[in-house]
């Protein structure tokens, strides 16, 4: 019996088709945000709500670094938003900046009343190193509270940071007399260091020492 050839049918090879991947959507530029702020405080920002003490003392510490920026405007937001946070130390000090951030921006007059709120005006002043503009406030408050040895020791500082050693020695003596413990104050105090050593404050600060 004769075989049978089986006829060979050629097959077309496979077509493979090849898919673009469809191209990857672009993302939407970031916003940008002030120079000095934080991601974080920026997202406060966007979204507004009430802050838990984290997210207070982020914003305070990004509106700290644009107050010294100069970058006023954005930095008073921040303050504004870490006044209302539930840390009270933290807000005193962001509604002390707040108030900086107006009179500087011209918004707003700064209203202080007493002698205290003068006072603890001056010593964020005197935090930025203006020497001349917390000695006016202290000046104002000790005229509402001449016995505060605490304003005197303040303006004492001022005075000596701004170059006027006979007065601040007057007020620092002073201070001392009404409260001695303003003595060691001022012995630990870093702007009157290089004065400790001088006359008269030597013997003012280390009385013990006269004669030796």
């Amino acid at each position: 019996m004769s075989e049978k050839k089986k006829s060979t049918v050629a097959k077309s090879p496979e077509r493979r088709v090849t898919r673009t991947p469809p191209p990857k959507p672009m993302k939407a530029a970031e916003p940008a945000h002030p120079a000095g702020a934080s991601h974080t405080s920026t997202a406060i920002l966007a979204q507004p709500h009430k802050l838990n003490a984290q997210e207070q003392l982020s914003a305070f510490e990004s509106a700290m670094k644009l107050f010294h920026a100069r970058n006023l405007k954005d930095a008073r937001e921040l303050f504004q938003l870490a006044a209302q946070g539930p840390e009270r130390d933290v807000a005193n000090r962001a509604r002390l900046h707040l108030s900086m951030c107006d009179r500087r921006l011209q918004q707003a007059p700064v209203n202080l009343g007493s002698a205290e709120e003068y006072y603890n005006y001056a010593i964020a002043v005197l935090n930025t190193r203006n020497a001349a503009e917390a000695r006016g406030h202290l000046e104002k408050a000790l005229q509402m509270s001449p016995g505060a040895d605490h304003i005197l020791y303040a303006l004492a500082l001022a005075q000596a940071m701004g170059g006027d050693l006979p007065a601040a020695y007057e007020n620092l003596q002073r201070a001392i007399e009404l409260e001695p413990r303003n003595r060691i104050m001022a012995r630990q105090e870093a702007d009157f260091a290089h004065l400790a050593h001088q006359p008269p404050f030597d013997t003012l600060l280390y009385p013990e020492k006269k004669g030796w």
